[in-house]
């Protein structure tokens, strides 16, 4: 019989599905504009006390036989996954609120805020499994309300596009992935993560065991958009709505890379030889292929697209390390490329806004003269991305080659330097942005424009990240001791 008191262990995920039901009758029993004003408000207060309630819930726990497990790495991702969330909801008040989004009623800004907590509720249940039963159910809980998110602007031509694109490869890598767990129930007679670590170990049925390994790496490679798995993320970033981009681009991608470097290290311990040479591999053709591909962008989201399947290289480029520092580079990398490319996503929107729709790089030619803070705020995130001294993303970048290198193999010394090589190759693309705002010269630049609350509020709160994250030794630290 089943303790149904156990989901009292399940504190954060209880929270999310409180604030779901509490937005859903929110949404309900407001209609009127006067009252409407304040629904972004609420939900980002609602958000703000989910990030507060996961930063005191830090005790390692477990229900349902196992099923459900966390640790103090867990909760720590949870944090900041939940802050970024809290980023994405507040700058994206200008544009759910726009009557050519959501028709003259805004009727979609609660369906909009009810499914990014849907999908954060499946990312918290995935990085929670301890079960793949259960890590697969959280996963599609992240996926298909995303690809609902994807699709939410129903004026925009190339949402449902992007969308369509999203939900038949998320299909396809699901089957892959599926059909790798069972042959890892069919070696070890079980799915739980302790159990199928113990039964490996032994070596039973190897060849059966490495195949189910390659086909669940596979199924999550879709979600980080490693190369091979990478063709809908550029199509899909240019369709979406800028907002969604950013959240598909951070959050999700965050989740993701952190659970597959729980179950590789945890559950295909024995396997380390084998998953690392994959890793190896998905690793230099992520970064080389992406930063390639980027160069020759002109439409800033698909560049950006190709930006974070880079970045996706280098945060996996952690796992190597196969250790405590390597979880703590992943998450503090992590934490840095969610403030800086939200910056650049809150940029991107803000001038869609007010362009009619431009997010190619010509609207940015002389960015600076119109709109000089945008311009600094948008140059320190990119360099912060590039990893360039002194911001953030230079001790990310730092933390995750030392942890990379610390596996003392040949294979992760040339890994590391392909990955050195490619950070000069990311520098070269993201000074083109800088370029166009900054030196490039147009007769028709970017009108002067002051943006909105809610943006200068996101953009403030990620731009004292990017600067405090870096010379704050106890950010890592905190990072480090949780690991």
């Amino acid at each position: 019989m089943v303790n149904y008191s156990q989901f009292l262990n399940m504190i954060p995920e209880a929270g999310l599905v409180l604030m779901l039901i509490v937005v859903f009758f929110a949404d309900f029993a407001t209609s009127k504009s006067t009252v409407r004003r304040w629904f972004n408000p609420f939900v980002c207060v609602l958000m703000a006390l989910q990030t507060v309630l996961c930063l005191f819930v830090n005790e390692p726990v477990n229900a349902f036989g196992g099923m459900y497990v966390t640790t103090t790495a867990v909760n720590v991702m949870k944090v900041i996954l939940t802050a970024g969330t809290l980023i994405v909801l507040i700058q994206s008040r200008q544009w759910i609120t726009d009557s050519s989004v959501n028709g003259q009623n805004g009727s979609r800004e609660g369906e909009f805020y009810m499914l990014v907590v849907s999908t954060l509720l499946g990312m918290y249940v995935m990085m929670s499994a301890g079960h793949f039963l259960l890590f697969y159910l959280g996963l599609e809980m992240a996926s298909i309300p995303m690809a609902c998110l994807v699709a939410l602007d129903k004026y925009r031509k190339g949402s449902a596009e992007g969308a369509a694109k999203y939900i038949l490869t998320a299909t396809f890598s699901s089957g892959i992935m599926l059909y790798g767990i069972s042959f890892i129930y069919g070696v070890c007679g079980t799915l739980y993560f302790g159990d199928v670590s113990t039964i490996v170990t032994g070596g039973l049925n190897r060849m059966l065991t490495i195949m189910g390994l390659v086909f669940f790496f596979s199924g999550l490679g879709f979600k980080i958009s490693l190369v091979p798995f990478h063709f809908w993320t550029a199509d899909t970033y240019q369709g979406a709505p800028t907002t969604v981009t950013g959240y598909l681009s951070v959050i999700s991608k965050g989740a993701a890379a952190f659970t597959l470097c729980t179950i590789l290290m945890k559950v295909f311990a024995a396997y380390v030889e084998h998953w690392q040479m994959l890793l190896y591999i998905v690793i230099v053709l992520s970064i080389t292929v992406a930063n390639l591909f980027a160069v020759r962008q002109k439409e800033l989201k698909r560049f950006m697209a190709y930006s974070s399947i880079s970045q996706a290289g280098y945060i996996m480029l952690a796992v190597i390390g196969n250790d405590q520092s390597a979880v703590a580079a992943l998450m503090y990398y992590v934490l840095v490329y969610v403030v800086a490319n939200l910056v650049v996503f809150t940029v991107i929107a803000a001038v869609e806004e007010r362009s009619g729709g431009r997010t190619d790089m010509a609207a940015y030619d002389g960015f600076y003269r119109t709109n000089p803070r945008l311009s600094f705020l948008m140059t320190l995130a990119l360099f912060s991305l590039a990893g360039i001294p002194p911001f953030a993303g230079m001790f990310s970048k730092f933390f995750v080659f030392m942890a990379a290198a610390s596996d003392g193999s040949f294979g992760a010394y040339f890994v590391v330097f392909v990955a050195l090589v490619n950070t000069v190759v990311s520098l070269y693309y993201y000074l083109l942005i800088v370029k166009a705002m900054f030196i490039k010269g147009t007769d028709n630049p970017m009108p002067t424009f002051r943006s909105d609350l809610n943006t200068r509020l996101a953009l403030a709160l990620c731009t004292a990240g990017i600067a405090l994250f870096g010379i704050c030794s106890c950010v890592y630290q905190w990072l480090y001791a949780a690991a």
